[in-house]
């Protein structure tokens, strides 16, 4: 039997985590005390193969009852996998905010007070996870491949999402960049009359950035110091990797950059989603 524990910060996605799971084929529980795990894992072992999966969720909501969790998952004698969700400050208070609701450990108080205290009380749970999702910048249907990634087709999960983003420098660099690289230098695609009104999501625009003998050695370089970082990075714990290509306008040269910088990481084998964030602001469509 595959028996998962879910848990992690409050508003990074438990919720639609369990949804996805359910559609995996888990028997779902959720906002379990944990005194009650082993007796929920027996029934489920007893079920004689009608639950073989299971998935429950355990979180600060069970009050002075999850202060036991880790002593009790210290005397389960049997497998199990801790799946711990997080994501960054600014993004857990965003989601507050749009839903008016109140963190539950500062109901009267800033929200960044309640997400303080409860990455302190989850650090030892952090620790023993198996698989690390950061959400904060995930889709719904992105946080479901990570799911199936992991729980169909059986790949571990480092913690680390690598998002590559294309930008403009004209509307500012973006503020939770890692690491930044000026493509200003190669050919500008907007000078040539037929390719000025398309972007770098067209061919004939990929094309044209990539003749150029300096973008494939700057493409091999960028991926080169990539492979050598990003080991590292996961090793120290780091869950989100932020690398902003840039150009004049974020329309042409980054985005083709960072489709071109994203295939080679996805092909790679890393965790990778991409974001062109300036691409339509000088009104292309």
């Amino acid at each position: 039997m595959r028996f998962v524990i879910i848990t992690g910060i409050s508003g990074a996605g438990k919720s639609q985590t369990v949804k996805c799971m359910e559609e995996l084929g888990f028997y779902c529980v959720d906002n379990l005390p944990p005194v009650l795990i082993p007796k929920f894992a027996e029934i489920c072992i007893a079920s004689q193969g009608n639950i073989d999966k299971a998935a429950l969720v355990v979180d600060i909501r069970g009050r002075e009852m999850f202060s036991e969790v880790n002593d009790i998952l210290s005397q389960l004698n049997f497998d199990y996998e801790v799946l711990f969700l997080e994501a960054s400050d600014s993004t857990i208070i965003k989601r507050y905010k749009e839903t008016r609701r109140m963190h539950p450990l500062s109901p009267d108080g800033k929200i960044i007070d309640g997400i303080n205290k409860e990455r302190i009380l989850l650090s030892k749970l952090r620790e023993r996870a198996d698989n690390i999702i950061d959400t904060s910048k995930l889709t719904n249907s992105q946080l479901k491949d990570e799911l199936v990634n992991i729980f169909v087709d059986g790949n571990k999960h480092s913690g680390l999402i690598i998002e590559v983003t294309s930008f403009g420098f004209k509307y500012g660099i973006p503020a939770d960049a890692d690491l930044v690289f000026d493509v200003r230098f190669l050919p500008n695609p907007f000078y040539i009359d037929e390719l000025k009104n398309l972007t770098g999501l067209d061919s004939d625009v990929q094309n044209y950035v990539c003749r150029w003998e300096q973008t494939n050695i700057f493409l091999d370089k960028v991926h080169e110091m990539l492979e050598f970082l990003i080991p590292f990075y996961a090793e120290e714990g780091k869950t989100q990797l932020v690398i902003a290509i840039g150009c004049t306008g974020g329309m042409h040269r980054s985005v083709t950059m960072t489709e071109k910088l994203f295939t080679t990481l996805k092909d790679n084998g890393h965790r990778v989603i991409k974001n062109h964030r300036d691409i339509y602001k000088d009104g292309l469509k």
